[in-house]
């Protein structure tokens, strides 16, 4: 069977990843990962597109894999995008869902307003309850800082440009859901066009957190488009 790897997003872990990956089963070997910081995995003093890629390079070295395909949810998209770019001889094909590819100062600081611990808290109780629980033994407080400073780091200077996507070969699909409010549809295709081996999926129904898709219907994506 061929290997398939799950990338969870920001703020996020790999047991959210869970239910996708008992539907993959079946046709897949695959593997989930925690990015440095989280999910309790031991804190780096900076977060960065490029660490985390270090991560899955890292359990790919670790786990004798070669070359694997990647399905990346959110931020994991962006991470799959950067090492299709920058190590193309260790990913086969790649998958994104509600990948936000267009980052700018103006677009970080209204992002970071969503990771305010305290308006959390106050607003998002049982919100702020998960969160705790998916970093401990890290303070999520600190993993929500973290966050938002990548984010300020990538308003500044995006890791990936757009005219990055021209080098990348590799044949992908690039997907958003309809509903979603984070994620825009004109960065999506923008990226889309840059690509030389894509295919563009929107999702009906669809928001962005991965807790709301349809995981029917995307692990049924995920196996034609891997097939």
């Amino acid at each position: 069977m061929q290997h398939i790897l799950l990338l969870h997003g920001a703020i996020g872990a790999k047991d959210q990843l869970a239910p996708l990956s008992e539907l993959l089963t079946p046709n897949y070997i695959v593997h989930t990962l925690n990015f440095s910081g989280h999910g309790g995995d031991p804190m780096p003093t900076h977060f960065s597109i490029e660490i985390f890629a270090n991560d899955v390079l890292n359990y790919l070295d670790k786990n004798n894999i070669d070359k694997i395909n990647i399905f990346g949810y959110s931020m994991g998209g962006y991470v799959a995008m950067y090492l299709a770019k920058n190590y193309p001889t260790r990913i086969s094909k790649v998958m994104t869902l509600a990948t936000k590819f267009n980052w700018t100062e103006e677009i970080a600081e209204k992002e970071i307003k969503m990771l305010n611990p305290e308006k959390i808290q106050e607003k998002l109780p049982e919100f702020a309850k998960t969160l705790e629980v998916r970093n401990k033994p890290n303070d999520w407080k600190l993993s929500l800082k973290k966050t938002a400073e990548m984010m300020i780091a990538l308003g500044k200077k995006n890791t990936l440009q757009l005219s990055d996507y021209e080098k990348i070969n590799h044949q992908t699909l690039i997907c958003i859901g309809d509903k979603d409010t984070m994620v825009t549809l004109e960065e999506t295709i923008a990226v889309y066009r840059q690509l030389k081996n894509a295919n563009f999926l929107v999702l009906p129904y669809t928001q962005h957190p991965i807790e709301k898709v349809d995981l029917e219907r995307i692990s049924s994506e995920i196996r034609f488009f891997f097939n």
